[in-house]
């Protein structure tokens, strides 16, 4: 007889904690208060049994009774506080407010750059090409005429990962590839991204896109040259915005230019990411030097052709009058936001 009363208590105290465990709000544990341990429930129809147990088993059982007892209201006190933090946390809610947007991300605003602008040279007949970011020193330096004891080489030279192998430093050497693939006439779009050992600086940054382009055929001058770079301003920028060319210095041009636009960020007026100048530098261009056909393999006697490369950060600088290039580096949402 105490052996089948220790049974049922040992089951009383498992499905009693089970359905403790699975009770949710406040008016299921009171329930479950009532069906257990109430002044009709499961444990005072067990403990009834006592009365029919001889007098030294009594002790243990009443004991065991009592343990599950203190048990089971335990348990039961600890739902009810969770069931009620629970309601108070519900009621806290404000079902009138409007709902929360979902996140949605967005174009960065140098990405929106080289998409527009690689959208207006192919509407000028270009080509978008991409090319590899780890190039040979083959590639990136000699192919365009430019050996690593030139300069030219040395304002340029950064980060190499092995011997012969570079971060590119220009997108320039997607040119090279281009032209030993593909016989003119050719015109090509090229973004990327680039490497420089350049100072972080209002106006530059170590690392960042640039896009080159690359018009071959017989008869190209340095007239299609300024005809397309003006084209282009006038598209990006605006009908208002001037150009000028001022001599420079490429080895894989000659002539070689550097070409400016009207400041867009003060009108033309002097702000110091213009230098104070009223001018703002957008990129390098010029006429495809012959020795660069010749490593290639095509003519110089026969194909003309100009090249020219720009960052798309500084045209970003123009186009959203940012005063500082590190404002699209450091990643403050806050910032980025405005453009997406």
């Amino acid at each position: 007889m105490a052996n089948d009363l220790m049974q049922q208590l040992a089951l009383l105290e498992r499905e009693g904690s089970e359905a403790i465990d699975a009770a949710v709000e406040a008016g299921d544990v009171e329930r479950l208060r009532v069906e257990l341990l109430g002044r009709k429930g499961r444990l005072t129809g067990i403990l009834r049994g006592l009365g029919q147990l001889p007098a030294d088993q009594r002790p243990r059982v009443g004991a065991e009774a009592n343990r599950i007892k203190d048990v089971l209201a335990a348990r039961l006190e600890e739902r009810k506080e969770r069931a009620v933090t629970a309601v108070s946390d519900e009621a806290l809610i404000d079902l009138t407010l409007p709902g929360r947007a979902h996140w949605r991300g967005g174009l960065h605003p140098v990405t929106q750059v080289v998409e527009e602008v690689c959208g207006i040279f192919e509407s000028l007949g270009f080509t978008r090409v991409r090319g590899p970011e780890v190039e040979t020193v083959e590639y990136n330096f000699t192919k365009l005429n430019t050996p690593l004891d030139h300069p030219a080489a040395d304002m340029h030279d950064t980060f190499y990962l092995a011997d012969g192998v570079v971060l590119r430093t220009h997108t320039s050497p997607v040119q090279a590839r281009v032209m030993e693939e593909f016989e003119p006439p050719i015109r090509v779009v090229v973004p990327g991204t680039v490497y420089r050992r350049d100072p972080f600086d209002a106006s530059h940054a170590p690392a960042f896109e640039q896009i080159e382009g690359l018009a071959v055929d017989e008869g190209i001058t340095f007239i299609d040259l300024k005809a397309t770079i003006a084209e282009f301003a006038r598209r990006f920028l605006g009908p208002q915005t001037k150009t000028r060319f001022r001599p420079s210095f490429f080895p894989f041009t000659e002539p070689s230019a550097e070409v400016d636009v009207s400041c867009q960020i003060c009108g033309g007026e002097g702000c110091s990411a213009c230098k104070r100048t009223g001018w703002m530098e957008i990129m390098g261009a010029g006429m495809v030097d012959p020795a660069v056909f010749e490593a290639v393999g095509y003519d110089p006697e026969r194909y003309t052709g100009f090249a020219f490369g720009m960052g798309p950060a500084r045209i970003a600088m123009q186009r959203f009058r940012l005063p500082d290039i590190r404002l699209l580096y450091e990643n403050d949402m806050r910032f980025l936001e405005q453009f997406g």
